[in-house]
């Protein structure tokens, strides 16, 4: 029997990812009595299984070269290859769907954007809303893995932040000091998130079933809750059965996306600060509590010397709420969307206030998380920064205290984030290029850029003016967005650590 320490990493997806196709396959079956797209669906199975097993017997034993190129090159070959691995019995089980549009659908999924080309509930097959969000949520549980695995022993993926070296350097020493054995730590770390990622989820998909919701949709949004991929096969929580209820639930399990150590207190080595005590967390609270209180704010004050102010105090603390959720939601670059998200935007007379998504979805989660965007610790790293220098303005000579972590965060940590901020924001005026290139106008390139980029597919329906629809973009388009979510999922400095020559000389 083969062993999976002696596997490639990619191989071992691979079977993991076909087995995966068994579930659609047993709820089609027993679940919505649809034999055809089981029948899809277990086919799928068998093909990924004869081929990881092919593969897996033509690699046994491969030794690469250099640990940390396989490691990374490994996590770039999942989130494009699987994809069309995935695609297969999508394109099959579905009706009228095209190839490309079917590898789109699950690069989106698996790379936990959740950008669908299919916005109405009817349009698949409920086994395929299933399908869609198991692979964001397997994309999503590798995130977890890979990060504590492969991303922080190379001090990158955020972690450059409080590391004593630059970020992506050094990394053979890295590698040879802490993954000596790749397969062994990967497997290690995989056994220790999984069942705590898998009781989470379970415990969601529970609570929402006793919330009211029907069991496809209780397990999708559960999935995609904890996956933070927004994928839903009712178009979204906001025409789910649990109302605010279902949504006070989802915020309670979206703060597992804003830091890491409400998950995984212990696992990182470098973990010294309690919950609490966590600069993302707190951080992320700011945040959730003071746009939606800007925006509940700004009514009274556009609306001074008029009769508008005048409202019950139950229409304000629904607006307050819809706000609060939708923010919570879009800054782990989710992307639900609030039942009272109308009333939300209806109070704050902003024209589009779905702009102000664009930039919350844009700094994103915590680090090691499933969140996207530029990550809280670095844009905690640059406020730090800021405030040092305001003070030196006015105590020139002052001595800034805070301990050494502290002053590595004011200084190293906030130059390397700021150099990630400018990558970030290079990348996406080269996707709206792009995409201009192939006829998408000016404003709604950026958006699609920043959804893309930011791994927050949903904000494409609300952050501009008028919804834009992924279905009526080209198909060149679609490609130049896959691949910038895949860009977005694995970061600019992983992608330069596999460019740098001195990462593949021998």
């Amino acid at each position: 029997m083969i062993r999976l320490t002696q596997l490639p990493f990619i191989v071992s997806l691979m079977g993991i990812g076909s087995l995966a196709m068994l579930v659609p396959a047993l709820h089609a079956a027993l679940a919505v009595d649809d034999p055809q797209t089981a029948r899809v669906f277990l086919y799928g199975a068998i093909m990924g299984s004869v081929l990881t097993i092919a593969i897996g017997l033509a690699t046994q034993g491969y030794s690469p070269p250099d640990v940390a190129r396989s490691q990374l090159t490994s996590l770039l070959a999942a989130f494009t290859g699987l994809p069309i691995l995935f695609a297969v019995p999508f394109r099959e089980a579905a009706f009228e769907v095209s190839y490309l549009n079917a590898w789109f659908e699950m690069v989106s999924s698996f790379t936990t954007t959740g950008a669908t080309l299919y916005p109405e509930p009817n349009r698949l097959p409920p086994s395929v809303h299933l399908w869609r969000a198991m692979v964001g949520w397997m994309g999503g549980l590798l995130l977890w893995i890979t990060a504590v695995a492969i991303l922080a022993p190379m001090n990158i993926g955020g972690f450059e932040v409080r590391a004593r070296g630059r970020a992506g350097g050094e990394v053979r020493r890295h590698m040879r000091a802490q993954m000596l054995e790749p397969a062994e730590r990967l497997i290690r770390y995989g056994l220790t998130l999984t069942p705590i990622y898998l009781t989470l989820t379970f415990v969601l998909f529970l609570a929402l079933i006793m919330s009211g919701d029907l069991p496809l949709v209780a397990a999708s949004h559960a999935m995609s809750v904890m996956a933070t991929s927004g994928i839903s096969p009712i178009g979204g929580v906001q025409n789910a059965n649990t109302g605010v209820l279902g949504e006070v639930l989802i915020f309670t399990f979206l703060v597992f996306a804003l830091s890491r150590l409400t998950f995984s207190r212990g696992v990182f080595s470098n973990d010294s600060d309690t919950v609490w005590k966590d600069p993302e967390l707190r951080l992320g609270v700011v945040i959730v509590m003071g746009v939606p209180l800007l925006l509940f704010l700004r009514h009274f004050i556009g609306a001074i010397d008029t009769d508008a102010a005048i409202v019950s105090s139950w229409d304000g603390l629904r607006a307050l709420w819809g706000a609060m959720f939708t923010v919570m939601s879009f800054l782990t670059t989710t992307g639900f969307e609030s039942v009272e998200w109308t009333q939300a935007r209806d109070w704050s007379g902003l024209r589009t206030p779905g702009l102000v998504l664009v930039g919350v979805a844009l700094i994103g989660g915590g680090v090691a998380t499933t969140a996207g965007g530029v990550k809280l610790l670095r844009v905690y790293a640059l406020v730090r920064h800021g405030e040092r220098e305001l003070h030196r303005l006015v105590h020139p000579h002052s001595v800034g205290g805070g301990g050494r972590e502290a002053r590595r965060i004011r200084k190293q940590g906030a130059y390397i984030s700021w150099i990630f901020f400018m990558l970030v924001a290079l990348s996406i005026a080269l996707v709206m290029l792009l995409l201009s290139l192939t006829g998408i106008e000016f404003e709604d390139s950026m958006v699609l850029a920043v959804a893309a980029i930011s791994t927050t597919g949903p904000l494409a329906e609300v952050a501009a003016e008028a919804p834009i629809f992924y279905a009526d973009i080209p198909d060149f388009a679609k490609v130049i967005l896959a691949a910038t979510m895949v860009l977005g999922r694995l970061e600019t400095l992983a992608l330069i650590s596999l460019l740098n020559p001195e990462f593949w000389r021998r």
